[in-house]
């Protein structure tokens, strides 16, 4: 990343695409995770790519050549992801089905399960869990992206993992 980082410093324009190829299957799955929608999290993705650009663009050289690109992407894409989620629980949504209810399955059954287990963590827990074993970040990326300390982010880590541990051994038992 800090290959990438100094390339995106000499030539935004020409490194851009690198780093969108780089982070937008990650962010798409860890907004995902975040959200529970596909297309929420397609849309999330390509805003916080699109904000991260615009940000570069008026960056120094040496400033875009001095960050911890990953955690920084991620800090945009996390804010993004809440404030998304913020705004969705203070307006309802009304659909109108187009489909037949009965040939419509939009998400295999443990995926569902999954997203009912992660909602059952505490959101700094459920993003730390997300980042770490999801996308694959660090605990100095996931600190950078949440800002909070890594002690604070490894104990969220150890925490969730022990939550859905528990969860998944009551499942078991039933």
């Amino acid at each position: 990343m800090d290959e990438l980082a100094r390339d995106l410093s000499r030539d935004l324009d020409a490194a851009f695409p690198r780093l969108v190829e780089h982070m937008s299957p990650r962010l798409y799955w860890g907004l995902r995770r975040m959200t529970g929608d596909g297309s929420h999290a397609e849309d999330l993705t390509q805003e916080a790519l699109i904000r991260v650009y615009r940000a570069l663009r008026d960056y120094p050289a040496d400033r875009i050549e001095a960050l911890r690109l990953e955690g920084w992407v991620w800090t945009i894409a996390l804010n993004i992801g809440r404030n998304h989620l913020r705004d969705r629980t203070r307006r309802p949504t009304l659909v109108e089905e187009t489909r037949d209810p009965v040939d419509f399955d939009p998400e295999p059954a443990d995926t569902a399960a999954w997203q009912e287990r992660l909602a059952s963590l505490s959101r700094p827990q459920r993003t730390a869990v997300v980042l770490r074993h999801v996308v694959g970040l660090g605990i100095p990326e996931i600190a950078e992206a949440t800002g909070r300390p890594e002690g604070t982010c490894k104990a969220d880590i150890h925490r969730g993992l022990a939550k859905l541990k528990t969860i998944m051994e009551a499942e078991d038992d039933h």
